[in-house]
């Protein structure tokens, strides 16, 4: 998560648009709360189902959110980006919230489909004159380290006031889902 938050200076040494394509590409998945919502509620879904679903769901992610980038940076349009990305944190704050134990091909899909959102995003976004590569490895990582975030907070689940703290933590995921759900609708 450091890396997330890395000063810009400490780039100093890299090629301008290197560090203009990797700096933004870390930057994006961080600089708006609809997105760190979802992707902390994957990390905490993962760890609340338990094995194999807290690895196969952080990587299902941004395996996935890779295919959407790619078409928002080819220009592929894609209908209700925004209520997508709205609706994810509302959905996987749910899943947290009841505590849903789908079989794992379901919850995978389900974790795949919102991912497909969050990468258009991010393709879309792909600041001019930046290495469109180096964008990339930047957002995954970033996505990455917001998995792993929800993965260890996740872990409290294995006490049964980590139950009811992470239950919270996933009506608070949902309740940021609707609030950013009912701004992409206005």
């Amino acid at each position: 998560m450091a890396v997330c938050f890395a000063p810009f200076a400490a780039h100093a040494h890299v090629e301008g648009d290197m560090a203009g394509g990797l700096v933004a590409g870390l930057w994006h998945p961080v600089s708006g709360l609809d997105h760190v919502l979802a992707m902390v509620a994957v990390g905490l879904w993962g760890a609340q189902l338990g094995k194999p679903a807290v690895w196969s769901l952080p990587v299902a992610f941004p395996l996935v959110m890779a295919i959407g980038a790619f078409l928002g940076l080819v220009g592929m349009g894609l209908p209700g980006v925004e209520i997508g990305i709205a609706a994810s944190a509302l959905v996987l704050g749910a899943m947290v919230l009841t505590e849903a134990r789908p079989p794992l091909w379901l919850a995978t899909t389900i974790v795949g489909a919102f991912a497909i959102f969050h990468g258009h995003a991010h393709g879309t976004e792909l600041p001019e004159d930046a290495s469109g590569l180096l964008y990339s490895i930047g957002f995954v990582t970033a996505t990455g380290c917001l998995h792993g975030c929800g993965i260890a907070l996740g872990l409290v689940h294995r006490w049964p006031a980590g139950r009811v703290l992470l239950r919270v933590a996933g009506g608070l995921v949902a309740l940021g889902g609707c609030y950013f759900l009912r701004g992409a609708l206005v």
